[in-house]
């Protein structure tokens, strides 16, 4: 059997994905493509699902059954063993959560990441200082001082992909509460993450947008969510949306279009980008 990794990467599901099309291309079930390798039914599912790594051997074979040439099929290979390397996130397991991986996987990947948060500024635009004071709150479930310094490590690291020389472009809906939801004694802190807000702001591949309370309740209240869409045509927009003690990832079509409808309704009623620069200055003068 495959090797079990903590999450797959984004090149796994890919070549997962693109398994799948040429096992379907051919004219073959997953039984007949198991009986190819003598392995269970099961181990390919998990292949082209993205549960397990991408064992190279059995790679080879399918991609012959399939009838794939060989530039073709060195090409793939080369893919896949790239693919297997662990992610420089991996080396935070012991407080990354396995179904929060596959979302630092896909936020590294994704050319477009759009967000709706209603709690906290998001982790890619918090301070060190804001995000050791959320950790601190206990939102994280492990409060001890090393988890907290390990937890807001991976934060910071985790924002150096909008420092590349191509970026994802980052949208962004807080809803007012954000803002208005101190989280720190310290005034300083604030004070700091708005500051770091209206740096964000000002760069071309960067969007924020407040959804204010005097425009009153809006369709994406329920939860905090994030939409990924890659460059990759393989890989479909995926949604991504939390709860206490874990993930949901979507990749239906109606449900990624129901997200991205919500998306869209809320940026259309929600503060210009312009206007959002206003509310932050005037917030940043409360402290």
């Amino acid at each position: 059997m495959s090797e079990r990794r903590p999450a797959p990467t984004v090149g796994q599901v890919v070549l997962g994905k693109r398994l799948q099309e040429l096992r379907e291309a051919a004219g073959l079930k997953r039984e007949e493509a198991a009986q190819v390798l003598r392995v269970a039914p099961a181990t390919v599912r998990r292949m082209e699902m993205a549960e397990v790594a991408l064992k190279i051997p059995y790679v080879q074979v399918l991609l012959e059954t399939y009838g794939v040439g060989a530039d073709e099929t060195a090409v793939f290979v080369a893919l896949a063993e790239e693919a297997n390397q662990p992610g420089w996130w991996q080396r935070f397991h012991d407080v990354l959560p396995d179904w929060f991986s596959l979302y630092v996987s896909l936020e590294g990947a994704a050319r477009i990441i759009r967000s709706y948060e209603p709690h906290f500024v998001p982790g890619l635009l918090q301070t060190e200082a804001y995000a050791r004071a959320v950790m601190e709150a206990g939102t994280v479930g492990q409060t001890g001082p090393e988890a907290i310094a390990r937890h807001v490590s991976l934060r910071m690291t985790r924002q150096q992909l909008l420092e590349r020389a191509d970026p994802p472009h980052l949208w962004v809906i807080m809803d007012e509460t954000v803002l208005r939801r101190p989280v720190s004694i310290d005034g300083a802190v604030m004070r700091g993450q708005l500051d770091k807000l209206l740096e964000f702001a000002e760069r071309d591949r960067i969007t924020l947008q407040v959804a204010e309370f005097s425009e009153g309740p809006h369709p994406g209240t329920y939860a905090p969510f994030s939409l990924f869409r890659f460059a990759e045509a393989e890989l479909p927009d995926l949604v991504f949306t939390e709860y206490l003690t874990g993930a949901l990832y979507l990749d239906s079509r109606k449900e990624v279009a129901a997200h991205l409808e919500v998306l869209d309704h809320m940026s259309a009623r929600a503060a210009s980008a312009e206007r959002t620069k206003k509310l932050l200055r005037e917030r940043r003068a409360d402290f």
